[in-house]
């Protein structure tokens, strides 16, 4: 998933091939109605054929003209894409109408009388289906609209949440190292203003790199108030993918680690961060050391794993995922993220 593939306008969703394998297969519905149809004298598996023949080259044309002139749309509201859409739809219906009755003067399928009358019923039949189809894209973009609403308010949500805890912690931190180790404390601070910088200022989707650089900042403070309790291995490919992920998917992943893995145990533990790179996806894998048997790990909400989970299959049109396991004494989260 590149950078151009988080926000698609309404007119780029009709290139992706669900939305191409679904008008391929609602024309073939059409031509199958229109076969079985009374009033059809001629062989009705002909028939089928040459309507189905002639509804994919319609909306084959239809595609295309979208595709041809996408810079145009591209300008366009997300309405007047739609409304330029059915108008293309149309161009494509008299384009194929009329070659089909050049080529096949004597067997159009569903021609009777003048060519012009056949070409009406034609562009009658494209006109209701594409006001169909208009009133169900707009269904679909209003529905997409509002659950990218509710997931950015489950990311405030969530950031609100975080920030008091996180802030509190680090303040007190602190406050314990400023006659110490004034230095320590000073880039503590500088972390801290640089990472609520990110946080609050920031996009909703942020590169792989900027989110890593955001768990980062956050373990430099962590590792102030932990000290050689908290050890941290980074597993990174000299140069980081070229995708996109929702602003703080991983850094509760890294937090809830610290919180139920390495705070709980009085020896500390190991957190690791990979990221793994693959021929159609990427893996970030974020696993810690489990506390001692026996040993309660501290009480937390489930708020943070279940936002991130949520917005990556949002943001990922349910490609990407979240899955945590135990696996050999350790707790391990991995974020999948499709390339393309």
């Amino acid at each position: 998933m590149t950078r151009s593939d988080v926000h698609p306008t309404p007119i780029e969703l009709l290139w992706k091939a669900p939305a191409i394998t679904a008008l391929v297969v609602a024309g073939e519905a059409l031509a199958l109605v229109l076969a079985l149809a009374p009033g059809v004298s001629a062989d009705r598996w002909v028939y089928f054929g040459l309507a189905s023949l002639m509804i994919q080259w319609i909306v084959l044309l239809a595609l295309s003209g979208t595709f041809l002139f996408r810079g145009v749309f591209l300008r366009l509201r997300p309405a007047a894409q739609a409304w330029m859409a059915l108008v293309l739809l149309l161009a494509a219906t008299w384009t194929t109408g009329g070659l089909a009755a050049w080529l096949l003067p004597d067997n159009p399928p569903g021609r009777a009388g003048h060519d012009l009358a056949w070409i009406a019923r034609l562009s009658g039949m494209a006109l209701a289906m594409g006001l169909l189809g208009l009133a169900a894209f707009q269904s679909v973009w209003r529905s997409r609209q509002l659950a990218l609403q509710a997931k950015q308010s489950e990311l405030e949500a969530l950031q609100a949440r975080i920030r008091p805890h996180f802030l509190f912690n680090t303040l007190n931190t602190g406050a314990a190292l400023v006659h110490a180790r004034p230095g320590e404390a000073e880039q503590l601070l500088l972390d801290l203003a640089d990472l609520f910088r990110a946080a609050l200022t920031g996009p909703a989707e942020l590169p792989l790199s900027g989110e890593l650089e955001l768990a980062r900042r956050y373990l430099e403070i962590e590792r102030l108030r932990f000290g050689e309790r908290l050890q941290v291995n980074w597993s990174l490919p000299p140069t980081l993918p070229d995708v996109v992920v929702p602003a703080l998917s991983i850094q509760p992943l890294v937090e809830n680690a610290i919180r139920h893995g390495i705070e709980p145990s009085p020896r500390g533990g190991r957190l690791d961060i990979a990221v793994v790179e693959e021929v159609d996806q990427v893996r970030v894998v974020v696993s810690n050391d489990l506390p001692p048997t026996g040993r309660k790990p501290a009480a937390g909400h489930q708020v943070g794993l279940a936002s991130a989970r949520e917005r990556i299959q949002a943001l990922s049109e349910g490609r990407g995922r979240l899955e945590t396991r135990v696996l050999d004494g350790r707790y391990v989260a991995t974020i999948t993220l499709p390339v393309a």
